[in-house]
């Protein structure tokens, strides 16, 4: 990836709120405000996706719904038992609407990698756990 250089002028407020949170991450302040930039942007590109902290870092999940990852693999889970349509699968089977499923599917589709790993690192997880490893 590339970057290049770019200044911004910020309230006083909002930077001293950036550079605390950035002292709590532990991580730089640049880095900070390009991640929320990002997150923004993806956001507005794909309307009703928002970015959740937790244990095992930043991600993406469906408003009112869970992670991106956890519908996806339910509707990999649902191709792969010959569900003629995955998607309907998921909604007829869960409380999610088919918005929200195609919205995670619509997100796996431009940020697969993303999507991908985390679906790779929560199975090696689970894998672990049920070998008494983790």
């Amino acid at each position: 990836m590339q970057t290049r250089p770019f200044s911004a002028r910020l309230d006083i407020d909002l930077l001293t709120r950036l550079r605390r949170l950035s002292a709590r991450e532990h991580i730089p302040l640049s880095q900070l405000v390009e991640r929320f930039l990002e997150e923004a942007v993806r956001s507005e590109e794909l309307p009703g996706i928002v970015f959740r902290s937790g244990p095992a870092g930043r991600r993406a999940g469906v408003i009112g719904g869970p992670d991106v990852w956890e519908i996806v693999r339910d509707v990999q889970g649902a191709q792969a038992a010959g569900q003629a349509d995955p998607v309907r699968h998921v909604v007829s089977s869960t409380d999610l609407s088919e918005a929200q499923v195609g919205l995670a599917v619509a997100y796996h589709a431009t940020y697969r990698e993303e999507i991908d790993a985390r679906i790779t690192a929560e199975d090696d997880l689970a894998a672990r756990l049920l070998a008494g490893v983790a």
